[in-house]
């Protein structure tokens, strides 16, 4: 395969249900400690309205998408052509690094086993979780 088919934001460190938090989960668990400046809590609480609004919420086509005993480690990805999803988390990235929260950008062209997929997204259960597809 070339070229790059999902990207995703991630923590560097493993929840414990032992997946890496991506970024929205990131910056919600922000918000909820109440650990946003009034600022910061404006942007989060308007990014999360506009990405509400502009694409699917995958639990909402299928409520057992990240259901921990069907799809263990569970978790989403944008599509590379989702451009203009992806340049949006720029400024949640922003909040994570002023509050000393690492994320990186991790790219593939097989993240897992795709469980859900939409024109903008796939939400799959990585690899490591099951045994990868011969050639990766």
């Amino acid at each position: 395969m070339s070229g790059t088919s999902y990207v995703r934001f991630q923590g560097l460190t493993r929840s414990q249900r032992g997946h890496f938090p991506g970024v929205f989960a990131l910056a919600n668990g922000l918000a909820r400690k109440g650990k946003l400046t009034d600022e910061q809590f404006r942007f989060w609480r308007a990014g999360n309205d506009w990405y509400d609004a502009n694409y699917p919420n995958p639990t909402d086509v299928d409520p057992s998408v990240y259901d921990h005993s069907l799809n263990p480690g569970a978790v989403a990805w944008f599509k590379a052509s989702a451009v203009h999803l992806i340049e949006r988390v720029d400024g949640y990235l922003e909040i994570l690094a002023a509050h000393e929260v690492a994320c990186e950008r991790v790219e593939s062209t097989a993240p897992g086993r795709i469980v859900y997929e939409d024109e903008v997204q796939v939400v799959v259960v990585p690899w490591e979780r099951e045994s990868a597809p011969a050639g990766d």
